[in-house]
Parts: C-alpha cells; structure tokens; sequence
C-alpha cells in the first residue's frame, strides 16, 4: 500500500472540529485520557480559560485523506511559559540573552493540565508520523521558535525521536491498586512506620469533627460545583495568583462531560468547609488527582480529601491507578511512586538546539540519580 498524500488543514478553534471525528480519533490510542476529549479542550476555549491574551492561540493542527479526518492535535502559539509544568524559561532567558524571540512557541498540550496521555492523535503510526512532520513544517511557516510536545505516551515519544525531536524527562507520583479489597489491606502493603504515620493524619481529620462525603457525575448539584469553585479560587487567591480556570470552564464540565468528575465535600456540623476535584475514567479505571480548595484550616484534612479518600474510593470502585499530578515527594509516603513522564522538543535555531541537547543529556543523568535515590525511599514493605 502507497504512502497517502493527506492535506493539513490548521483550525483556530475546536469548535471547528466534529467533536465525534477528534474523540473518535482519541477512542483509538492507548492512553485516551479524558482531558484529551474535544468537550475538555472546547470548554478550556469557549470559556476563555486558555485564551489568546493569556498566551493560548489555538492552531489545531489536522490531517485529512479526502473527507475522512485521519491525525489530530491540539496545538497552541504561546507568548509565555506559564500553565505547562515542563519549565522552560531558562531557555526563553538564553535566547533574549542573545537577542533572539524565544516567544511565540508552539505547545503541543493541554492547557493546564500536567496528565500524561495521547497527544497526537491518529489512525495509525504512518499518520502520526505524518502529523510530527506536519507540527514542524507549520512552525517552520509561521517563524517560530520551537515545538513542544508535553506529557506525551509511547507512541508520541517514538514518533517525535524519530522524526529528530530531543527528549526531556520530569517525574510524577502515581498509585496503584495492587488488588486491594479495602484501606486496611492497602495499609498493610506498607512499612510500618509510613502506615502508622496515615492512620495519625485520618484520624485528627476525624477528630476535628470532620467527614468526607462525595458525589460523583449528574449527582454534583449546581450548588456543589459553585461551592468548589469557592473553595478552588480561594485557595489560588491565598497564593497571591488568580485562578487559572473560571467558574463557566467548571460549569461545561457539567454539561457536557459530568461522567468524568468525582467530588469529595469535607463537612463539619453539617457545613461544607473544603474539597477536592478528581477527574475519573470508567474506560481505563484510571482517577487523576485534579483540583483542592478550602474555606477553614485543618491539619492534615488536604491529605485526607486530596489523597486518602480517593484511594479509598478507587480501591471500593475497582479502580487500578491514581494519578497525583506534577511534582510532590511528599506523595510518596502516601503510596504514590515515582514515575518518568516525557516531552519532545523540536528548536528551529540549530545552536541553541545543539545547547539545549547537551542540556538534557546533563538533565537526564540528574534525573536518573534522583529516580535512583527515590527507589531507596520505597515506602512499600
């Protein structure tokens, strides 16, 4: 069979897009993570969470045999670095250094959301290679800096170091379900001491006259939403930032993707006080630890609803893994280990890419030793 000559079409809005065509494209992959669905990525969109001016141009990039749409992305021209949680400013530092625009870029991802998952979306390796080609002849036409492909699975990965891209690795904290039947018997899995150590921080939850309740798809209420979004922009408030996500992005969450939200409401005398957002899908029995907000201060009740609880759920509702997001060695004493996610990067500007390879080559060796040292911290038995 012959190589099919497909047609790049590039769309400033997935509204542009049949919302069946792209998440039939996303049914396909491996690793379809719901924050790749066309509902998650025209809410983030049309509610003017991941706008323009706040560095989010949409330039979503589709190929095409005829009418049939056969590799999809979302892509996004960026004037800044922020909401990616793969950090590049030291390399935006080093072209204004040298009087270079490292800005706008090309961001392969979704806005907000540090979930590894399918990034290039196709009907088989042929058209996803075909789609890395297209990304950069796209960027090499609109002048930009670079590409950057975030959080990406395997095959991404395979596709974009075949076609030249440089590899980066960052490490996350993930859990899972060793077929546990319940809290206790996942306990049991760990050292004493860590074990010890999460029965002391549920119980002064406890004590404090505080309990978890939650509510999963249609059953959140209106009234649990907006008491979330309080919560949420209170606690980005408290930061000094303003949220990165409006109450309307969280209210098409309900109309139009509820089946993917679990919502864990602390209470206390009958009062909500602070909860937390988990993304779930029923497909891949996979939970995502997503957003936290709180009203009153408790020790340890973040733990409790952000870690505890959701573990506990997914053990009742045969859940395999937990995800925990960016960063956070202090997850590991909660049972969540570490774990290698991956980016690809493609930099028009053939010094610094050849700077930046030798980068990554220093940071990937770091990134081994500190994988090393966090397999020394194994909190299992």
């Amino acid at each position: 069979m012959g190589e099919i000559d497909y047609v790049t079409r590039v769309f400033s809005s997935p509204s542009q897009i049949e919302a069946s065509e792209w998440n039939a494209l996303l049914a396909l992959e491996a690793d379809p993570s719901p924050f790749m669905r066309h509902e998650y990525l025209a809410a983030m969109h049309e509610s003017g969470s991941a706008k323009p001016r706040a560095g989010w141009q949409c330039q979503f990039v589709t190929l095409w045999h005829g009418d049939v749409l056969h590799a999809a992305c979302p892509m996004y021209l960026k004037n800044n670095s922020y909401g990616e949680y793969v950090f590049d400013w030291a390399w935006a530092n080093a072209y204004a250094q040298h009087g270079l625009d490292y800005y706008p870029k090309a961001l392969v991802a979704v806005p907000f959301t540090p979930v590894p998952g399918a990034r290039l979306l196709a009907r088989d390796a042929a058209a996803r290679t075909a789609l890395v080609s297209a990304l950069i002849e796209q960027v090499r036409k609109e002048d930009l800096s670079s590409v950057h492909l975030l959080f990406a699975q395997p095959q991404d990965v395979k596709a974009c170091e075949s076609a030249g891209l440089m590899l980066r690795h960052t490490v996350q904290f993930h859990w899972a379900n060793e077929a546990f039947t319940s809290f206790d018997h996942f306990l049991a899995s760990l050292q004493q001491d860590k074990r010890k150590k999460i029965r002391q921080e549920r119980r002064k939850v406890a004590d404090a006259g505080v309990n978890l309740r939650w509510s999963r798809g249609a059953d959140i209420t209106e009234a649990d939403w907006d008491f979330f979004y309080r919560c949420y922009e209170r606690t980005y408030l408290e930061h000094g930032n303003a949220p990165y996500l409006n109450r309307d992005f969280f209210r098409r969450m309900a109309q139009t993707m509820p089946q993917h939200w679990l919502l864990f409401v602390a209470e206390r005398d009958g009062q909500p006080m602070a909860c937390s957002l988990i993304g779930i899908d029923d497909a891949t029995r996979v939970a995502y630890g997503r957003y936290w907000g709180a009203l009153e201060r408790v020790d340890c009740l973040h733990f409790e609803a952000c870690y505890y609880a959701p573990l506990a759920w997914c053990i009742e509702h045969g859940f395999q893994r937990f995800e925990g997001g960016a960063q956070g060695e202090h997850k590991m004493a909660r049972a969540l280990l570490p774990v290698m996610t991956t980016s690809a990067h493609w930099l028009a500007h053939p010094s610094f890419a050849d700077a930046v390879q030798r980068f990554l080559e220093r940071e990937s060796q770091g990134i081994d030793q500190y994988m090393d040292h966090l397999a020394q911290r194994n909190p299992l038995r």
